[in-house]
C-alpha cells in the first residue's frame, strides 16, 4: 500500500497503461528542464547571488516550453491532477510534484531526483513579493499593485498636484526625461520628497530616458491664419461671440484667460481703444466683419465678434472716431502659422528623405496626374544603412502602414497600404517604426548620456527605452558604474520585436544587479509586432517576467480617456482590470489624472480578491447565495 491509498487516490487514479506514458512524458520534459544549457552558464555565474534561484528557474522554464504540453495538460486535468498552467514561477517543483503523485498512483518506486528539494510555490511568492519591493517600494493596504503616474509639466510649479496624487494611491513618480529639463525635473523631485515627508508615504523615483527618436521631419508651414467663430445652439443662433485678445505682441502679453485668438496690432491705434468701441474689417474671404471692445486691460483689449471670421497678417482693422468723424486703421501683424499635414491614402507614394527639408503633400496637375509624390523627412538618417525593400514601415503609432519598395542613398520610396479608408493625416513629429528591419541605433544616445548623471544621482529607478538585446543592458550598466556606486534599478522598456524576441538574455543581465524589472510599453510594441498579436504577446512577457520573478509594469494608454476627458470607455475598463496581473500600473498625464487614480486604485483593490497573475482566486461570492435566498422567499 502507498502513501495515498488512505485518500484513495489509486481509486481516482485507475491504474491503466497512460500511467506509464505520463511519467515517460513528464520525466523527458523534467531531465530537460534539469539539463541547463551550457550556453547559459555564463549568465548564471553573472547574475546577482539574490537572483540566481530565479536565474535557474527563468532557465528550467524556458526548457519547459520547448515542449508542446498541451495534450499532456488535457491528460492531467482529466486524471484529477495539476495541468501545470500555473507553474512559472516554481516550474521544476511543480513538475515533480506532478509525477511525484502519478508515481505513488502507480505504485512505481520513487527515484532519488523526485524527492530532491526544489523551490517551492511559497518560496517563489516570495522572492516576486521581495524583488517588487525593491524595485517599487511597499504596498499599501488592500493593493499589492503599485500605481505609477507620468507627471506634466505643471507638476513643476504645483506641489499641490503631487500632494494629491500620493493621496490618492501614487507609489512611483515617473519622469520623461524627453520632455523638460534638469530644473524642471528638479523641482518636481523636491515636490515629492516634501509631500512624501508631510504625508509619511513612501514613494519611488521613476525616471525615463529618451532613447533614440526615430520620427518624421517637419512639413511645410500650414497657412498664417486665425479662424473664429461664436458659439451657436441648435438653431444657428449666437449662444456666446467669438473672444479676440488684442495686444502689441501676443508673445510677451498673452490672453489673460481662454481667447479664440490673439491678434497683434500698432500699439499707438491700441492705447486709443475704448469700452464699447466699434472695429471693422473684411476678413480673408471679402466678409465683412465688426468686433466691439468689451475690456481694456494695460497689456491689451478684449475684443467680441459675434460672427465667424477668416483673419490674415494684413487684414486692415478701422475704428471710427466719434467726435472727429476720423477713421483710426491699422495691419494686423504676424501670425503663427497652422499646423500642416501630408494627406496619405492606400496605394500612395511617400519618399522618406535623409534630410530635414521640409515635407509636403504630393502635387497633380489639372487631369490629377501626380506631378511630385508627397514627401517628408526623418530624424535618423543612419537607418538608410540598415533597411532594406520589401520591409515594413508604420507611421504615427501605427495609423500609416507601407512597404519600402526602394531604396536609395538619399531616399526611400514607400507604396502606402495601410490607412484609413478615407485617408490619414501624417504630421511633423510623429513616430516611425520598421519592425522588420535590424536597425543598429545606439541604445543610449548622445541625450541619454547627457542626462544619465543627473538620473543617477537622484532616481531610485532608470527606464531604459528601446533596449534591444543583452548588449545594450551591458552598456547601460557600464556607463551607471562609471558615475556612482549607488546605482538606480534598471526597468526595461519592451517596445520593440527585437527586445521581445530577446527578452531572455536580456533579463539574465539585468539580473546581474540585485534589482531590476520590465515595462511592458504596449504603444510601439502592437505596432511593431501587429495590433492583433498584442495580447499574445503581452501574455508571454508576463509568463517569462514571473519565471523570473522580475516585477512587470503595465504601460500605455491605461485609463487614456478618462485622465484626458473625465469619462473612461467600458473597454478601458476592462484592459485597466487585467492590469493586476502585473506588479505596476502606469497612468499616462491628463487634466484629469486625479479621477484616474481613483478609479484604478478602486479597481485593483476590487481585482485583489479576485485574481492573482493568472490564477483565479475563489473568494465567496455574494451571488452564489441568491438562489437560497430566492428559494426562502
Amino acid at each position: 500500500m502507498n502513501a495515498y491509498s488512505d485518500v484513495g487516490i489509486p481509486s481516482l487514479l485507475p491504474r491503466d497503461e497512460s500511467f506509464d506514458e505520463l511519467i515517460a512524458e513528464l520525466t523527458e520534459v523534467r531531465d530537460a528542464m534539469v539539463a541547463v544549457p551550457t550556453c547559459a552558464k555564463k549568465y548564471l555565474d553573472a547574475v546577482h547571488p539574490s537572483f540566481h534561484v530565479s536565474a535557474v528557474n527563468l532557465l528550467q522554464y524556458l526548457a519547459f516550453r520547448q515542449h508542446d504540453l498541451r495534450q499532456l495538460q488535457t491528460k492531467l486535468a482529466m486524471r484529477g491532477l495539476s495541468s501545470l498552467g500555473r507553474a512559472e514561477a516554481h516550474v521544476l517543483g511543480t513538475v515533480t510534484q506532478v509525477l511525484q503523485l502519478l508515481k505513488q498512483a502507480s505504485t512505481k518506486p520513487l527515484l532519488a531526483s523526485d524527492t530532491e528539494q526544489v523551490l517551492s510555490f511559497l518560496d517563489s511568492q516570495r522572492r516576486l513579493k521581495e524583488h517588487t519591493e525593491m524595485l517599487l517600494g511597499p504596498a499599501i493596504s488592500g493593493r499589492d499593485v503599485r500605481i505609477m503616474v507620468t507627471m506634466p509639466s505643471e507638476a513643476a510649479d504645483d506641489h499641490a498636484l503631487i500632494q494629491n496624487l500620493l493621496k490618492q494611491g501614487m507609489n512611483c513618480m515617473r519622469i520623461n526625461c524627453a520632455h523638460d529639463d534638469k530644473s524642471v525635473w528638479l523641482k518636481m523631485i523636491n515636490h515629492l520628497k516634501m509631500a512624501g515627508k508631510a504625508l509619511k508615504i513612501p514613494c519611488q523615483i521613476v525616471m525615463d530616458l529618451p532613447g533614440p527618436k526615430l520620427r518624421t521631419g517637419p512639413t511645410e508651414p500650414g497657412a498664417a491664419v486665425i479662424h473664429v467663430r461664436p458659439k451657436r445652439d441648435a438653431y444657428g443662433r449666437v449662444i456666446s461671440p467669438a473672444r479676440l485678445w488684442l495686444t502689441v505682441s501676443p508673445a510677451t502679453s498673452p490672453a489673460p484667460s481662454p481667447a479664440d485668438g490673439a491678434l497683434p496690432v500698432k500699439k499707438t491705434w491700441l492705447e486709443k481703444l475704448r469700452f464699447g468701441e466699434q472695429i471693422a474689417f473684411s476678413d480673408a474671404r471679402g466678409m465683412k466683419r465688426t468686433m466691439t471692445v468689451a475690456d481694456i486691460t494695460p497689456d491689451g483689449c478684449w475684443a467680441e465678434l459675434p460672427q465667424t471670421a477668416y483673419i490674415v497678417p494684413g487684414t486692415e482693422l478701422c475704428c471710427k472716431q466719434t467726435r472727429k468723424n476720423k477713421k483710426r486703421k491699422t495691419p494686423v501683424g504676424s501670425l503663427p502659422h497652422l499646423e500642416n499635414f501630408i494627406f496619405l491614402c492606400r496605394g500612395d507614394t511617400l519618399i522618406l528623405t535623409r534630410d530635414l527639408k521640409p515635407g509636403r503633400s504630393a502635387t497633380v496637375d489639372i487631369k490629377g496626374q501626380l506631378l511630385t509624390p508627397a514627401y517628408i523627412g526623418c530624424t535618423l538618417p543612419e537607418i538608410f544603412n540598415d533597411v532594406q525593400a520589401g520591409e515594413s514601415i508604420y507611421l504615427d503609432d501605427g495609423k500609416i502602414g507601407g512597404i519600402i519598395e526602394k531604396v536609395d542613398l538619399s531616399q526611400l520610396v514607400i507604396r502606402i497600404t495601410h490607412a484609413n479608408v478615407m485617408g490619414a493625416k501624417l504630421r511633423a513629429d510623429k513616430g516611425i517604426n520598421l519592425p522588420d528591419s535590424h536597425l543598429h541605433l545606439s541604445a543610449l544616445t548622445a541625450q541619454d548620456l547627457e542626462v544619465l548623471p543627473f538620473v543617477v544621482r537622484h532616481a531610485d529607478v532608470v527606464e531604459f527605452s528601446f533596449a534591444n538585446c543583452a548588449e545594450d543592458v551591458v552598456l547601460l550598466q557600464k556607463n551607471m558604474q562609471s558615475l556612482s556606486r549607488k546605482l538606480p534599478a534598471i526597468v526595461l522598456k519592451i517596445e520593440t520585436k527585437r527586445a521581445f524576441k530577446n527578452l531572455p538574455a536580456m533579463l539574465l543581465t539585468a539580473m546581474r544587479a540585485p534589482c531590476c524589472g520590465v515595462m511592458i510599453a504596449r504603444g510601439d510594441l502592437a505596432v511593431e509586432c501587429g495590433f492583433e498579436r498584442l495580447a499574445e504577446v503581452q501574455e508571454e512577457i508576463l509568463w517569462i517576467c514571473e519565471a523570473a520573478h522580475i516585477p512587470v509594469i503595465w504601460a500605455t494608454q491605461v485609463l487614456e480617456t478618462l485622465a484626458k476627458s473625465g469619462m473612461p470607455s467600458r473597454a478601458e475598463i476592462t484592459d485597466a482590470a487585467m492590469g493586476h496581473r502585473a506588479e505596476c500600473v502606469m497612468l499616462n498625464k491628463g487634466p484629469y489624472i486625479i479621477e484616474a487614480i481613483k478609479v484604478l486604485d478602486n479597481i485593483l483593490r476590487r481585482m485583489q480578491p479576485h485574481q492573482a497573475k493568472k490564477q483565479s482566486m475563489l473568494r465567496e461570492l455574494r451571488i452564489a447565495h441568491l438562489i437560497d435566498a430566492n428559494d426562502r422567499s
